[in-house]
């Protein structure tokens, strides 16, 4: 087994509306990265097991990198990741309203795509590809 450190020619990468609460952006993060394991099952790694042989969930085979930005900053990138066809998730400010899942699609659904409220979004690709989405965004603190 090669003790090499693994490099990853992909990204996965967060960006988040700079105005968000801390709660807020925690959440939004966790629901963002949700979708990418569903949808592209090659960004989930092997599962983890402990020395006492406890089994735990597999997790992202690499990290996520949380960026920030303003409004404009984020409708910017929404706009560059749709144009790349790159696998992605968004969440809306309606979100913040809704209750459960059923709503949570609706909300997203009622809205025009140049109108969203976007304070979040997830992309994952190429790391180029992902770091041009992402340009003029900072990394979150």
């Amino acid at each position: 087994m090669s003790t090499e450190p693994l490099r990853f020619d992909t990204k996965i990468a967060v960006l988040l509306r700079e105005d968000l609460e801390p709660w807020q952006r925690l959440n939004v993060t966790a629901f963002l990265v949700s979708g990418l394991g569903t949808q592209v099952p090659e960004v989930i790694g092997e599962p983890y097991e402990d020395a006492d042989g406890v089994g735990y969930l597999p997790m992202f085979r690499q990290p996520v990198l949380v960026f920030q930005g303003t409004k404009e900053t984020l409708g910017a990138a929404h706009a560059r990741v749709l144009s790349r066809a790159l696998p992605r998730a968004v969440f809306t400010g309606d979100l913040f309203t809704t209750g459960n899942d059923r709503d949570n699609r609706a909300a997203v659904r009622a809205v025009p795509t140049a109108e969203l409220d976007l304070v979040g979004l997830s992309v994952y690709g190429p790391r180029n590809a992902v770091d041009k989405v992402l340009k003029g965004a900072r990394m979150h603190p």
